[in-house]
C-alpha cells in the first residue's frame, strides 16, 4: 500500500515538472521581424523580456515576476534612444522615473507610488534644471523655480 502511494506521488510530482516547464518564447510581427523575446511558464511571463519594433531596435526591457512588470524597466524611441526608465513593483511604477525628449535629453525625474506622482518631479529645460514640484497622490502641492528657496523649504534626503 504505502509502494502505490509512493509511486503515486512520484507520477504526480512528474507532472507538474513536466508542465511547469520554463519556455524561452519569441513572437513575431505579421510581416516576420521579431516582435517580443522572453521566457515563460504556464503561460505567465517572468525574468528578462525585450519588445522590439519592426525595423528591430529595441522598443522595452525589463523583467516580469508572476506576469507583471517588475524591477527596472527602459523604453526606447525607434530611433534607439532611451525615452523613459524606472522601476516597477508588482506591475505598477513606482519610484524615481526618468523621461527624455526624442533625442535623449533629460525632460524630468518624476516620484512615483503605485504609478501616481507622489513627491518631486523635477523638470529640465537644455539639460538644467528648470523647476521642481511637489506632488501627493497626484495632485500639485507646490512648485520652486530656483534651487535656493526649494532646498530651504524641503530636506534634499527627500530626493533619494
Amino acid at each position: 500500500m504505502k509502494t502505490v502511494r509512493w509511486v503515486s506521488l512520484l507520477i504526480c510530482c512528474s507532472l507538474l515538472v513536466a508542465f511547469a516547464q520554463k519556455k524561452y518564447v519569441k513572437t513575431y510581427f505579421d510581416t516576420g521581424e521579431i516582435q517580443s523575446e522572453g521566457w515563460m511558464m504556464n503561460k505567465t511571463k517572468l525574468e528578462y523580456w525585450t519588445y522590439y519594433y519592426k525595423n528591430g531596435s529595441p522598443k522595452a526591457t525589463g523583467h516580469y515576476t508572476r506576469g507583471k512588470k517588475h524591477g527596472y524597466w527602459r523604453y526606447y524611441g525607434e530611433n534607439g534612444k532611451v525615452t523613459l526608465e524606472g522601476h516597477y513593483v508588482h506591475g505598477k511604477k513606482n519610484k524615481w522615473w526618468v523621461y527624455y525628449d526624442q533625442n535623449g535629453k533629460l525632460k524630468n525625474k518624476c516620484q512615483l507610488v503605485d504609478g501616481i506622482k507622489s513627491g518631486y518631479c523635477l523638470v529640465y529645460q537644455k539639460q538644467k534644471l528648470k523647476s521642481a514640484i511637489k506632488y501627493k497622490k497626484g495632485k500639485k502641492v507646490k512648485e520652486w523655480y530656483d534651487f535656493s528657496s526649494f532646498a530651504r523649504e524641503n530636506s534634499l534626503s527627500d530626493l533619494k
